[in-house]
């Protein structure tokens, strides 16, 4: 591909998204309809001026809909039969994959004005019921019986620690640093702050991540509204730049791979390698001023300051230790409260850290503003397989 394709030539100019949490009260059609109509809002468009739409929805069955399934749900809830709509499923990276094709789809000529939709519901059934279930008796019939998403963040966790002497409190500062930017954001679905003594002693998940190392799954959907990039300011006079949306997989993602270091994801470095070569960026400390990333668990979100080159493999912790990665620091990240605050409903992570992003480029942040002057660059990273498909996105303001 090329690393200048997408380059300043798209624009995101609306962004709409729900309260995440465990949304009962509205239907997987509800929360998807009030995205859109909050993205169409912002950008001062009509839905008439969209031209064709990405729906981004990992398993609509999770929460017992069967709208979903396919790009129709989306032509329907907008009352726009005919219009031309794609379901993406990719994973956890599944959200920030639907933003990519689409943000192609604008840079290749096909389209002026397009809408993204990621939208997902985890809380209608038990979690036992779920995820966890399809993991038991859809795989490997010896690897997979037992497998837990803990159970594998945590193998990762302990191999860094005994690499690195990254320890159980390096972790907890993660889960206190997000849930102190989480309490100041009104779409979290945990706005509470924790001390460090909460983190360290409470029920312990899979040894060593505790209750707070781990994110909850949940309910939620956010849209965005892309267009040519010389369209966006007769559309509206706010919006941003697409710099670089960059992908990529590693393969045995299914099965376990023969010769993972467990100190680290392939497919973030990859996919950061990519992003940084299409933006120009040789330091990414020093270049991008917030980011929004995949924070399953604590432990994911140290793994990726190095992964994403913020610092050298094994510095991590320090980087969080030392207050680097909050709202104050060299380079803010998650001042949402990440998925460790907002949940994970599978589709719609991706879009709603894009969603995040956009709000501090655009200084409409509000109490988890972070300084965006150096640059008016933000990063987005969606990670999920685990670990076998990656997402990177590059953004700046005009």
């Amino acid at each position: 591909m090329n690393p200048n394709a997408l380059r300043d030539k798209v624009a995101i100019i609306g962004m709409g998204c729900t309260q995440f949490g465990a949304l009962q009260d509205k239907s997987f059609a509800e929360q998807g309809l009030e995205a859109v109509n909050e993205a169409l809002a912002d950008a001062g468009i009509e839905k008439d001026r969209i031209e064709a739409a990405w729906l981004g929805t990992f398993d609509p069955n999770v929460g017992g809909s069967f709208p979903g399934y396919a790009g129709d749900f989306v032509a329907d809830i907008l009352g726009m039969p005919g219009l031309p709509v794609t379901r993406v499923t990719n994973y956890c990276a599944t959200g920030m994959d639907a933003m990519r094709n689409a943000a192609i789809s604008v840079a290749a000529g096909l389209y002026d004005v397009v809408l993204v939709l990621g939208n997902e519901k985890m809380r209608d059934v038990a979690s036992r019921d779920s995820l966890i279930r399809q993991v038991v008796t859809t795989g490997h019939p010896l690897v997979q019986k037992g497998l837990s998403a803990p159970g594998l963040f945590g193998l990762m966790a302990r191999r860094h620690m005994a690499e690195f002497g990254t320890t159980r409190e390096d972790l907890a500062r993660v889960a206190v640093k997000n849930h102190y930017n989480g309490a100041r954001h009104p779409k979290a679905m945990f706005q509470k702050e924790i001390s460090l003594e909460t983190a360290l002693n409470a029920p312990m998940i899979s040894e060593p991540l505790g209750l707070y190392d781990c994110c909850p799954t949940s309910d939620g959907a956010a849209a965005a509204i892309l267009c040519r990039a010389d369209l966006a300011a007769e559309l509206t006079d706010a919006y941003i730049l697409i710099e670089a949306i960059e992908m990529a997989t590693v393969t045995g993602g299914r099965y376990g791979r023969r010769n993972e270091s467990l100190i680290g994801f392939e497919a973030t470095q990859l996919a950061a390698k990519r992003a940084y070569a299409a933006a120009g960026i040789e330091e990414p400390i020093r270049a991008i001023d917030v980011a929004e990333v995949h924070d399953c668990f604590t432990i994911t979100e140290i793994l990726n300051y190095e992964d994403l080159g913020f610092v050298p493999k094994g510095q991590g912790a320090a980087f969080i230790r030392e207050g680097r990665s909050s709202l104050e620091g060299d380079l803010p990240v998650n001042p949402s409260g990440g998925l460790k605050c907002f949940g994970h409903p599978i589709g719609a992570s991706g879009v709603r850290m894009t969603y995040v992003i956009y709000e501090q480029l655009l200084g409409r942040a509000g109490n988890t503003q972070a300084p965006v002057n150096k640059n008016g660059r933000g990063l987005v990273h969606n990670l999920g397989g685990p670990g076998s498909v990656c997402v990177v996105g590059l953004y700046h303001r005009p």
